[in-house]
């Protein structure tokens, strides 16, 4: 089956827009995740494991809090209540975004090349943007089937594209601070074209820190999809941007390197050998749920002690680990203040963020290690 469409080329990218009756798109498309009504709800399909795009998708709608089941009910309803009232104002005004890996055929009419028919997708269609919307709708038809045939709805269809772009195009439309949270932006890093090099380079060491089995952290990262049932020990996003800081500021000499994988390796190597080495000297403290030595405001602390260590003495590679054991064995004498009864009034400071800079310089003090500033270390 065929349907008529716009052709609409940028740059080098090509895709279509068409207009589907709205007892039509509900049979064309795929719900990912559970939606709503009074009384009534819409079951999930089944998502394959290879489907990655669309496991993706879903697991963001069922953990991120923007998409939780009661503001998703929430929002169904009012987008339900609004068609009911939309007379004269056209109830979806704008485009819903739609994703198929199959390449479609597009049959020009005549001599004009922009306008003609394009092959419906032998599978359901992806939604990228527009789940919410098109819930309602189906809610909405529910109650009045005949104006099924009164609502034409805007799509925009991507066809032919690998499952990296459908998930650019996902973080595209959805990347603001109520939509996906920055634990589920790091993921994707990797796979989105326009992310800033220094950005994939800190999302790489997070990653290999998650999954590397000689990392102190494996599974302790509280990301996006996990599936260990290990307790978690600092947020991905937090760790991401400790990380990213470090890399940030010595971006320019790991760029003249010319071997970014290399050096994602390199950075590995040291981040895994210092937190090898905070692991022995914290002792019994190390992972202790009465101890904040593994809570995000020490780990994060931790991991700036880690570049002003790394910048004189990360080399050579043989024996970093047990030098820097000599260097943080002061931290062992010092581990009850790192208790969680009375950590606060220990280290008071106005807040997360004063507290990570005071325990910054108070654990390098105790280790004799230099505290480097961001702009020297950025020189």
């Amino acid at each position: 089956m065929a349907m008529l469409a716009t052709r609409i080329r940028q740059k080098d990218g090509t895709f279509y827009f068409v207009s589907y009756l709205a007892k039509d798109i509900l049979a064309k498309v795929r719900f990912i995740s559970r939606f709503y009504g009074e009384g009534e709800q819409i079951t999930p399909q089944v998502i394959s494991q290879s489907d990655e795009i669309a496991q993706f998708i879903a697991r963001i709608e069922h953990s991120d809090a923007a998409f939780q089941r009661q503001l998703s009910r929430a929002k169904v309803r009012a987008l339900k209540n609004f068609y009911e009232m939309a007379v004269n104002q056209p109830p979806i005004p704008g485009t819903v975004l739609l994703f198929t890996h199959e390449r479609l055929a597009f049959q020009p009419l005549g001599s004009e090349q922009t306008v003609g028919h394009l092959q419906d997708p032998a599978s359901r269609f992806l939604i990228i943007d527009g789940q919410h919307r098109l819930a309602a709708l189906n809610f909405y038809l529910r109650e009045r089937p005949g104006e099924g045939i009164n609502i034409h709805v805007p799509c925009v269809i991507f066809d032919g594209r690998t499952e990296d772009f459908a998930a650019e195009m996902f973080v595209i439309i959805n990347s603001t601070p109520t939509r996906i949270n920055k634990s589920h932006l790091v993921d994707l890093y990797e796979r989105i074209s326009w992310a800033e090099p220094d950005r994939r380079f800190a999302a790489r060491l997070v990653d290999k820190l998650y999954r590397e089995g000689d990392s102190p952290l494996k599974y302790r990262i509280n990301r996006l999809g996990g599936r260990s049932q290990q307790e978690k020990w600092i947020l991905q996003a937090e760790l991401f941007n400790e990380l990213h800081r470090w890399v940030g500021g010595e971006w320019r000499k790991i760029q003249r390197s010319g071997h970014a994988m290399r050096e994602t390796d390199r950075y590995y190597a040291i981040v895994r050998d210092f937190f090898k080495a905070c692991q022995k000297v914290w002792g019994t403290a190390w992972g202790h749920p009465n101890y904040m030595v593994t809570k995000p405001v020490t780990l994060k602390a931790m991991i700036r002690v880690c570049a002003d260590l790394a910048r004189n003495d990360a080399d050579p590679a043989e024996g970093r680990q047990q030098r820097w054991e000599k260097r943080l064995a002061p931290w062992t004498e010092r581990a009850r203040e790192f208790r969680v009864e009375g950590f606060y009034e220990r280290f008071p400071a106005k807040g997360q963020i004063e507290r990570v800079a005071r325990l910054h310089r108070d654990l390098a003090k105790m280790a004799n290690i230099e505290v480097q500033s961001r702009q020297r270390a950025a020189a």
